[in-house]
C-alpha cells in the first residue's frame, strides 16, 4: 500500500476522484455514504483539503479501484507485476538470449517511466546495460548504466552500486583500465569508510576490480580485492553473485600458482551457474577453466573448455567476448603446433575487435601473430604486428603484458642488427616492470570491517 508521502497532490487527486464518480453515474452524496458529507467530497474533488488515507480508503472502496490506484494514479499491483516481467527479462538474458531480453527491459522501462516507478525504471536500464555488454555494444551499455545511476541519484550509494559497477566494467572492456579502477575503489571507498558495509554491494565491486588489476600488473591489489571478496561471500545470499566472484577470485589463484585451488573455484561458480540455468557467466567458467589448463601446460584440455566456450558464446551472438575467447584459442592452437588455423582465427577475430572494443585481446592478437610472422622468418610483418600491440596495451595501460611486449620487440630489433631502438625497447619494458600499473591508482581503497 502506499505511503502518504507517494500520493499525488490534492488536485490531481481530487480530478481523479471526480471522473472515477462520473463515470460510474454516483452523486457526491452516494460517494459519501454515511461516513462523510458530500460537502467534504465536493472539497476532496475541487483539491481544496487534502484527504485522509482513510477517507481516500473509503472513497477508493466505494469507486471500486485500489486505494494505490486512486492515490497515484497507477493500476492496482502494477509494480509487483512489472517485477516479476523483470524477472522474466533477467531469465531470458541469462539464458543467453541478449537481443530478445533487450526487447523486453525496452518495454517494461517505457511502462515503469510512464508511472514515475524510479527503482523498476532502474532495474530495466541495468538490464539495458547488461545486454549491452552481451551483446558487445558497449557505447549502449555505458550509456542505460549511466541512465540508472542518474535515476537513482537520490538512493543510498549501495543501491547504485551495480550502475557503478557496469559503468567499469564497460570502461574495463573498452580498454580504459585506469578509469575502470577508478571507478571501483572511489565507490570501495567511499562506502567503506561512510559505514555503509553492505556485503553484497562490497562483494560486487571487489570481484569486479580483480580483471583490470590484473591486466594492469597490480597483482598484489588483484589478489587483496579476492581476500576480501572471499571473506565478505558468507553474508551474501545471492548465489550469482557469489559464483561470479569464485571465477574472478580463480585469476588471482592462477596467477599465484594455486592451480587446483583454481581449479575447485571454477568448479563451484561452474556448479552454481548450471543450477541457475546462467548460460552467459556458465560460458565464461568454460573460457576460466581454458585459462587455466593453459598455464598449466594442459593444452588439449584447455582447447576443448574454449571451444566450448566459444560455442556457447556465438550461440549466444555475444559478439565481443567470442572475439576474446577466440584469440585465447588461438594462442592454444599455436602452442599445438596448428599456427595456421591460429592465424586464420586471429585475422578473422580483428575485425570485430577495435582499441574501443575489447583492446587488450585485440593486442593480444597482434602480439600472436608477431610470433607466428616471426617463426616464418617475415621480421617486417612482425615488427608490425608488435607495434601495433604495444600502442594498444599502452593507450590501455595494461602493464602486465607491456613488459613481456616489449622484450619480444627488443629481441626481434637486435636480431635484425638495430641495437640502440632494441635497447629503448628493453628499457620501456624495464619502466613497465618496475612500476606495474600501481603508480596512478592512489592509495587502496580503505577496507570494510569484516
Amino acid at each position: 500500500m502506499a505511503a502518504t508521502a507517494d500520493r499525488d497532490d490534492p488536485e490531481t487527486i481530487g480530478r481523479r476522484v471526480q471522473h472515477l464518480r462520473t463515470e460510474r453515474g454516483m452523486t457526491q452524496k452516494q460517494l459519501a455514504d454515511q461516513a462523510y458529507t458530500p460537502a467534504y467530497i465536493s472539497t476532496v474533488e475541487s483539491g481544496r483539503v487534502r484527504a485522509s488515507d482513510d477517507a481516500l480508503k473509503h472513497i477508493a472502496q466505494r469507486l471500486g479501484v485500489a486505494y494505490e490506484e486512486l492515490a497515484t494514479g497507477r493500476p492496482a499491483h502494477l509494480a509487483v507485476d512489472l517485477r516479476l516481467r523483470l524477472t522474466d527479462a533477467q531469465r531470458t538474458l541469462a539464458t543467453g538470449e541478449a537481443t530478445v531480453a533487450a526487447e523486453q527491459y525496452a518495454a517494461l522501462l517505457a511502462e515503469a517511466e510512464a508511472h514515475e516507478l524510479v527503482a523498476e525504471q532502474a532495474t530495466a536500464l541495468l538490464g539495458l546495460g547488461e545486454c549491452g555488454l552481451d551483446t558487445g555494444d558497449l557505447t549502449a551499455a555505458l550509456r542505460y548504466f549511466e541512465r540508472a545511476e542518474n535515476v537513482l541519484h537520490d538512493a543510498p550509494l549501495t543501491a547504485r552500486a551495480p550502475a557503478l559497477r557496469g559503468r567499469a566494467v564497460a570502461h574495463y572492456l573498452a580498454g580504459e583500465l585506469r578509469y575502470a579502477c577508478y571507478l571501483l575503489e572511489s565507490t570501495l571507498d567511499e562506502l567503506n569508510r561512510g559505514g555503509l558495509h553492505d556485503p553484497d554491494a562490497l562483494l560486487l565491486l571487489y570481484a569486479s576490480a580483480i580483471s583490470p588489476y590484473m591486466d594492469m600488473g597490480a597483482h598484489a591489489r588483484a589478489a587483496k580485492a579476492a581476500e576480501l571478496a572471499l571473506a565478505l561471500a558468507p553474508q551474501v545470499a545471492d548465489p550469482a553473485l557469489v559464483a561470479r566472484m569464485h571465477r574472478q577470485v580463480a585469476r588471482t589463484l592462477i596467477a599465484e600458482g594455486r592451480v587446483a585451488e583454481a581449479d575447485a573455484s571454477l568448479a563451484k561458480a561452474a556448479e552454481l551457474y548450471r543450477q541457475l540455468q546462467i548460460r552467459t557467466e556458465l560460458a565464461n567458467c568454460h573460457w576460466m577453466r581454458g585459462y587455466l589448463y593453459t598455464q598449466n601446460g594442459e593444452l588439449e584440455r584447455a582447447e576443448g573448455e574454449l571451444r566450448e566456450a566459444l560455442a556457447m558464446h556465438t550461440g549466444r551472438k555475444a559478439a565481443l567476448y567470442s572475439s576474446q575467447v577466440t584469440v585465447e584459442l588461438a594462442d592454444v592452437l599455436h602452442r599445438l603446433g596448428k599456427s595456421e588455423e591460429a592465424a586464420a582465427l586471429l585475422r578473422d577475430v580483428l575485425g570485430h575487435l577495435s582499441p574501443e572494443r575489447g583492446a587488450v585481446h585485440s593486442a593480444a592478437a597482434h602480439r600472436l601473430l608477431g610470433i607466428i610472422a616471426e617463426a616464418k622468418r617475415d621480421s617486417e610483418t612482425a615488427e608490425e604486428h608488435y607495434v601495433r600491440a604495444l600502442s594498444l596495451l599502452e593507450r590501455a595501460g595494461a602493464a602486465g603484458d607491456l613488459a613481456d611486449l616489449c622484450r619480444l620487440l627488443g629481441d626481434l630489433l637486435r636480431r635484425t642488427g638495430r641495437v640502440e631502438a632494441a635497447l629503448d625497447a628493453y628499457r620501456t619494458g624495464l619502466g613497465h616492470r618496475t612500476a606495474p600499473g600501481t603508480t596512478t591508482l592512489g592509495p587502496a581503497p580503505a577496507q570494510p570491517p569484516l
